[in-house]
């Protein structure tokens, strides 16, 4: 049982996702579930007022095995400790369950693994601090437990933790530009998102890399916020698609690029206990690889991608 202490009057789901830095969405999922008490009373709307002095109290459920298809995987992980491990996503794989996912994902996986999860996101995202698309590749962070994925979730706030993502794109960029355009749901397709006045605050930045011999290009991409479909979304803003990206625009040619050729090459954190700064690189996945040593000079493109010349492309933005 944890307790919180109002110190001012307002609503419940402000007070408790200011205290546990969490967003209401996640909060809303305690108090629905009954997670909630306030003076020992449960109370199952989150917009109950409390007053000054009042106590909140609330639980957490305990992670529980979710009925998948059968496990026939594995996944690399990069990095493993007693409070988070970090793991290269293969291409396909779904990061948590949804009514429309089917198949087994990445939590299924960390479950039948044994693997001490975080619960502050709800039963179904156990441990995902932040999440990557089904056919993006790389490296994504998992928390272990409540207080580890609590200062995880700030770092990605504060921005002291980041990702750099390499992508081949389908046209050269003109030069290395930082899209700064709010991003929301497409109106008129609900499966886009799209660069539209009313959305949330967006900013990607992209550097030039090398040039492919079919005018392709291998980019590099910061991310300053975490929208969805957020790099894809501002390439094509600007007349540029990601190789094998479909929905956005781009067709393969005689469809032999199968997938979104997006990879979270870098990842970047404050250790949550030890306050070390770390990073994480995560090998590129066959495919990627494949396309780009037929199609790109290798000596050029191993100096470019160099984990410790990376973050420099980015010092003037």
């Amino acid at each position: 049982m944890n307790t919180v202490k109002v110190t001012a009057p307002d609503r419940l789901d402000k007070v408790l996702s200011q205290a546990l830095h969490v967003s209401r969405n996640q909060v809303e999922k305690l108090v629905k579930d009954g997670h909630v008490c306030v003076n020992g009373k449960t109370i199952d709307k989150t917009s109950f007022k409390v007053a000054q002095e009042d106590t909140i109290t609330y639980t957490f459920k305990e992670a529980k095995k979710r009925v998948a298809p059968p496990i026939d995987f594995d996944i690399e992980v990069l990095y493993e400790d007693e409070y988070f491990l970090v793991v290269n996503k293969p291409s396909g794989l779904v990061v948590h369950p949804a009514p429309s996912v089917k198949g087994a994902t990445l939590v299924d996986w960390l479950v039948h693994k044994g693997i001490s999860l975080s619960t502050i996101s709800g039963e179904e995202r156990h441990g995902i601090v932040h999440r990557i698309d089904k056919q993006t590749t790389g490296a994504l962070v998992v928390a272990k437990d409540n207080a580890t994925h609590e200062a995880l979730s700030n770092q990605l706030r504060d921005k002291s933790m980041g990702r750099y993502y390499l992508a081949l794109i389908d046209c050269p960029l003109k030069d290395n530009i930082l899209i700064d355009q709010p991003i929301g749901r497409n109106p008129k397709n609900r499966l886009r998102m799209d660069v539209v006045p009313y959305g949330k605050s967006a900013k990607t930045a992209f550097v030039k890399l090398a040039q492919g011999k079919n005018n392709e290009e291998l980019i590099v991409a910061k991310l300053f916020t975490g929208r969805t479909h957020q790099i894809r979304v501002h390439l094509n803003a600007i007349g540029r698609h990601i190789l094998g990206d479909t929905l956005y625009g781009f067709k393969s040619k005689s469809d032999k690029i199968t997938r979104v050729n997006l990879h979270a090459y870098l990842l970047y954190l404050v250790h949550p206990k030890t306050g070390e700064k770390m990073e994480f690189k995560a090998p590129l996945f066959e495919d990627m690889r494949t396309y780009i040593n037929k199609n790109f000079n290798q000596g050029d493109i191993n100096e470019k991608i160099n984990p410790l010349t990376i973050p420099s492309l980015f010092a003037t933005t």
